[in-house]
């Protein structure tokens, strides 16, 4: 009898957790474009890789790249994009696994990730400036060796975002459990403290709408593969077992060739800038020093600003991008905002 009342209490809270994330799924709805601007898509390995391109084409092209993480898309970039396509012929793109791209059950990596950058800068941009945050950086570097990009900007780029836990990738992935914790993790409570932790420097500058679009892009259909890779440590340069756009892990005794954010810099044909928010924690400031004294790099340090300068103070930001950074070169600079 207790074994049956033991199954049984299973049986309902999995049907419960079943029941939970279809509401989750419904509730969410179809992802909307953030921007305005032609909506296009770009197959490439049997993805659908959905971008936005506005501004004048005779400008120089701009390909925006954003972070990885749960709620992650090209909606990074909406406090920018329209100021950005002024100037520049101006591609946001969500990568695979993310935004309104197809998110299929792939085991992601940082592989992936380079190549696909690299490939859609190669055939669907002409020579673009790249402008790509956190990890995304890492990603960037690794596909600019093999495109023909202009420059990079490097939004508090990193190589290491901590132990790696293939685990939590393997819990994440599974079914029903895996979504329902995920989900969990995806709650707007939890992007919200995200977004009050890393992302931004004053709490009252996060938008609810943008929690809300986070919220909704983590929970589209596949939404929780990508971030599961993540979590595990397995998007980080050289961290864990490689993966192509199959899914399919290599070998256990794979060798994984190791990745120096500051050495792959340095190597870069490329010209190179750092944008760094002051007050970053999660990825210091002191660590943009080091990469721009390794590699000779520009580093800008934006004022009251962490993980997220761009989103948190568009205006001073695009303002030393088009004045300064890509109109001349600039030396290390600090960009201030005012009393605050």
């Amino acid at each position: 009898m207790k074994a049956r009342t033991v199954l049984g209490t299973a049986l309902g809270t999995a049907g419960a957790a079943i029941v939970g994330n279809r509401l989750l799924r419904r509730r969410a709805g179809d992802l909307e474009n953030p921007f305005t601007g032609v909506e296009r898509t770009h197959r490439w390995r049997g993805i659908e890789i959905a971008y936005t391109v506005a501004g004048d084409p005779n400008d120089p092209d701009m390909l925006l790249c954003h972070g990885v993480h749960a709620g992650a898309s090209s909606n990074e970039f909406a406090a920018i994009f329209d100021r950005l396509a002024e100037n520049y012929h101006v591609y946001a793109v969500d990568l695979p696994g993310f935004g309104r791209t197809d998110r299929p059950p792939l085991v992601y990596s940082p592989t992936l990730y380079a190549e696909c950058i690299r490939d859609f800068a190669n055939d669907v941009t002409d020579e673009p400036i790249v402008v790509a945050s956190s990890l995304t950086g890492s990603f960037a570097v690794q596909a600019a060796d093999e495109t023909d990009i202009s420059e990079l900007v490097l939004i508090c780029p990193t190589d290491d975002t901590g132990a790696t836990r293939p685990w939590v990738q393997r819990l994440l992935r599974a079914p029903v459990v895996g979504t329902t914790l995920f989900n969990l993790l995806a709650s707007k409570p939890s992007i919200r403290y995200f977004y009050d932790r890393d992302g931004y420097y004053d709490p009252d500058r996060i938008d609810d709408a943008e929690i809300e679009y986070a919220w909704r892009s983590a929970h589209q259909p596949g939404a929780r593969y990508a971030p599961a890779s993540f979590a595990a440590g397995m998007l980080d340069p050289g961290a864990g077992a490689e993966s192509g756009a199959s899914g399919e892990e290599h070998d256990a005794d794979h060798t994984v060739e190791e990745f120096d954010l500051a050495t792959e810099l340095a190597a870069l044909d490329v010209p190179a800038t750092l944008i760094w928010g002051r007050d970053a924690e999660l990825v210091p400031l002191r660590e943009g020093r080091d990469l721009a004294e390794a590699a000779d790099l520009d580093l800008v340090a934006i004022d009251y600003a962490t993980q997220l300068p761009h989103a948190e103070h568009p205006d001073e930001f695009v303002a030393y991008l088009t004045a300064e950074l890509l109109e001349g070169g600039a030396d290390d600079a600090d960009v201030g905002i005012g009393d605050q």
